[in-house]
């Protein structure tokens, strides 16, 4: 599972507020907190699943029916309890030699107790036939941050009414939402194949997990897809999809790989997913284990609950991934290719071997989050990889509350708050931690021992120990100790002092944080006399001091010299020390970390070196960094060396990202000298850097950038689509209001939320009041269905400034309007 990071409220609600707004509220003190979550017990073992099903699109019923093949795990019993939220059950029946035999059993909506018809041991196995309706339309279930509903059965525009929305059926089992649509034991420590038939409109096609072993036509205008799965995999991993796909086929090696897109996208396909061949190659090359499965799929869909689901074999993606050339062409890896990463990776870790229990979600998502960064590192060179660890450790230590929870997690309120900041991006830095400890060899040995021991079987954060001890031979007890079974992070402050009389360097090392220490092995690189000489030490207490006999002073003494460790850290080096680190010291991690210093001493030569040559980095994301960071309004020592450089990148740069983000600064500055600059990038096919272009225009002509979007508006996508809406936003009347409320309206909770405040002041000036009162409306239902994840304050205050703004204008009706989207709030 990959989750979709949600929303900015500026200040309000925090950047990824909405995906994980329960990672900020432990509740230790509930009762639900203080129970501890065992892995559940097996009674019975699932050994085979078998579904007929049929699709009432008008009633949003699942009509189905079901063979199940089980046996006692090692006690004989006579009673099953399957799992089964919100059905029909008509009839329960034992299957002996092609005859069924009803059984009694009781029902209480969410799970059914069976008594078989006798009692079995575990030598033998038993099939019970289950005739059921699934309803999931109808059932109340609570979805989570990262999942943000549950009823496992999605219809998407079944009726055909809704326009421009295909007509679909998705499912979403993670946690437990599979048995909203068939019975089964919905835990992730099961394992089951599984066969489905599909009967379905005959122009539909149609995805499910395994290899498609039979079509059949119907003499009713109907067709029927039998897909098998003959590897055993968990109950959540189960999937259907039914809608008007087209589908482009790919391989690798002898196995197929397809694309599954809306007709819209299909042209894009090989742009889109392309690259999934050379991942699975490289994956399958590092980890010792080719791609277990019998083919790999991936399929866009509408209205997805969450980012993407590593589904057996068959990956299901929300629309953020999918686009065309021009949007693809400005996404570079983040926007969309680390998921479609992160779900193949799953396909080892999470499907081939999964977590025995939610409490050890990290053996699914912690490897999910570091394969995003080791395909970078491979993929894109070091400082990609380094960049993206860096993101999930930021994004990690950004939620305060993140470090009261530990990563294999035994305690919590419901099993959905494991998905977290913690669960992913920690775990993930965790484990880029431990390569770097152990080494490439070794680490990914453990991982082929692990993978090979556990296949097609449960794992845990204590088999991963016991796989890398064994390819290491190394004890990792107190690695694991500390940062799967403990909670937080070191606060580490770095201090230096040079005793030129004996030649010695000291460096303090001081853990500030509430508890105990971490045991930290790390590297000191030392740079003096033109050479640099490397100290692998370990620290074992909260306070340490090392000394260092040196010939000459250090230029740098650069702790943590592999840039590695998970901490939030404070070092005292000095301007001209993070000067020579920028320039000599060899990581992503040096090069930024003298960035973030300099921006704020630009009044300083050295800071202003820093920032000069930044703008050159040799890594994108550093010169975009830079290019954000120079302070061409307060300096003119930087913005004259600045701008001469600026040019260049907005013309001629690599990375359109980079030219954009350049176009964007010269922008700020208001000169017109530069509008032929921004109107020849307007020509460009990047609408990254069409939509820096647009916004530096308005910058300096907002009557000409309001005139421009005009031109724009209907062949405009990402960043131009956002430039010509922000000039409206910011610049436009009652005429633009329909195109940008049209926007507003029907975007993504992340587009809604992005452009809710500049809404909220749209709104507040137009003269109409029926266009003031759409506003008005579709932030209040906002606010109402995310109200749970603490969006409520802040979007009362954005219909309280449209309030008093239409109070001005005389609008009573919409003031009134407002009240009362208020009231539903409070």
């Amino acid at each position: 599972m990959k989750t979709l990071y949600a929303a900015v409220l500026a200040g309000g609600i925090s950047a990824c507020a909405l995906s994980t707004a329960q990672a900020q509220a432990p509740a230790a003190e509930t009762p639900a907190y203080k129970l501890y979550r065992a892995t559940t017990t097996k009674i019975n073992d699932l050994v085979h699943t078998k579904l007929d099903v049929r699709f009432d699109y008008k009633k949003r019923y699942m009509y189905g029916k079901e063979w199940v093949t089980l046996k006692p795990h090692m006690y004989p019993t006579d009673s099953l309890r399957l799992d089964a939220k919100g059905m029909d059950l008509k009839t329960i029946a034992i299957v002996k030699n092609g005859k069924t035999t009803p059984l009694t059993f009781t029902y209480d909506s969410l799970t059914v107790a069976i008594k078989l018809d006798r009692t079995y041991t575990n030598a033998e196995s038993y099939t019970v036939y289950i005739d059921y309706t699934a309803k999931p339309n109808e059932l109340k279930v609570k979805g989570s941050a990262a999942i943000n509903d549950a009823k496992g059965l999605y219809f998407v525009n079944p009726d055909g009414t809704e326009k421009d929305k295909p007509t679909q059926i998705w499912t979403q089992g993670e946690t437990e939402a599979s048995s909203a649509w068939f019975p089964t034991i919905d835990k992730p420590n099961q394992k089951t194949t599984e066969e489905i038939s599909m009967t379905v409109p005959k122009q539909y096609v149609t995805l499910s997990n395994g290899r498609l072993a039979l079509q059949k036509i119907n003499k009713d205008g109907t067709r029927t897809d039998t897909w098998k799965q003959e590897l055993p995999h968990s109950p959540y991993l189960f999937m259907m999809a039914v809608g008007d796909f087209k589908i482009y086929k790919d391989k690798w090696r002898n196995k197929e790989v397809s694309y599954y897109l809306e007709p819209k996208y299909a042209p894009y396909a090989k742009d889109i997913f392309g690259f999934t061949p050379e991942v699975m190659e490289f994956y399958s090359k590092t980890l010792g284990v080719d791609y277990p499965w019998y083919k790999y799929s991936q399929i866009v869909v509408r209205d997805y609950v969450s980012g993407a689901m590593e589904n057996t074999s068959a990956t299901l993606h929300g629309v953020y991934v999918q686009g065309t050339k021009r949007e693809l062409a400005d996404r570079y890896y983040d926007g969309g290719r680390s998921t479609i990463v992160h779900e193949l990776f799953h396909q080892w870790f999470g499907d081939y071997v999964t977590a025995e229990s939610w409490s050890n979600l990290t053996v699914n998502e912690s490897f999910a989050d570091f394969s995003e960064s080791i395909w970078a590192e491979y993929k894109y060179g070091k400082d990609a990889g380094d960049a993206h660890s860096l993101e999930a450790m930021q994004n990690y230590l950004g939620q305060p509350d993140a470090k009261k929870k530990d990563l294999v997690r035994f305690h919590y309120n419901d099993k959905e708050d494991v998905f977290d900041v913690v669960t992913y991006q920690k775990g993930g830095r965790i484990l880029y931690m431990l390569r770097n400890y152990l080494g490439n060899a070794a680490f990914y040995k453990g991982l082929n021992i692990y993978l090979k021991t556990n296949a097609f079987k449960n794992g845990e954060a204590q088999q991963l120990r016991l796989a890398m001890e064994e390819a290491s031979g190394r004890d990792l007890n107190w690695f694991f100790n500390q940062w799967y079974y403990g909670a937080g992070h070191p606060v580490l402050n770095i201090s230096y002092k040079w005793d030129d009389a004996t030649k010695t360097q000291t460096v303090y090392l001081q853990q500030t944080q509430d508890g105990n220490g971490f045991t930290l092995p790390m590297a000191i690189d030392i740079y003096a006399g033109g050479k640099k000489t490397r100290h692998s030490v370990w620290m074992r207490t909260k306070a340490d001091t090392l000394t260092f006999l040196v010939p000459s002073k250090p230029d740098l003494v650069n702790v943590d010299g592999d840039k590695i460790l998970l901490t939030k850290k404070t070092d005292s080096k000095t301007l001209d020390e993070y000067a020579f680190q920028y320039f000599n010291a060899p990581l992503f991690l040096d090069r930024y970390e003298a960035i973030d210093f300099a921006k704020t001493r630009q009044n300083e030569k050295g800071a202003q070196k820093i920032i000069i040559a930044a703008l050159q980095d040799k890594y994108y994301g550093l010169r975009v960094k830079a290019i954000a960071a120079a302070n061409l309004t307060s300096y003119d020592d930087v913005r004259n060396a600045a701008v001469p450089i600026l040019v260049k990148l907005a013309q001629t740069d690599e990375n359109n990202l980079v030219r954009a983000a350049a176009i964007t600064a010269l922008g700020k500055l208001k000169a017109s000298g530069n509008m032929s600059l921004f109107k020849q990038s307007l020509t460009s096919q990047s609408y990254a850097i069409q939509g820096a272009a647009m916004n530096a225009i308005g910058m300096i002509n907002p009557t000409e950038a309001v005139a421009l979007a005009k031109t724009y508006q209907n062949d405009s996508e990402g960043a131009l689509k956002q430039a010509v809406l922000g000039v409206y936003a910011t610049n436009g009347t009652d005429a633009e209001w329909p195109y940008y409320y049209d926007a507003f309206k029907n975007g993504d909770p992340n587009a809604q939320f992005q452009m809710i405040r500049k809404a909220a002041e749209y709104a507040g000036r137009v003269k109409s009041p029926e266009y003031a009162q759409q506003a008005i409306t579709t932030i209040g239902e906002l606010g109402v269905k995310y109200k749970q994840f603490g969006v409520a304050p802040t979007v009362i205050q954005l219909l309280t400034s449209i309030k008093d703004a239409r109070t001005k204008l005389g609008d009573t009706a919409s003031a009134a309007a407002a009240d009362k989207a208020i009231a539903a709030l409070n």
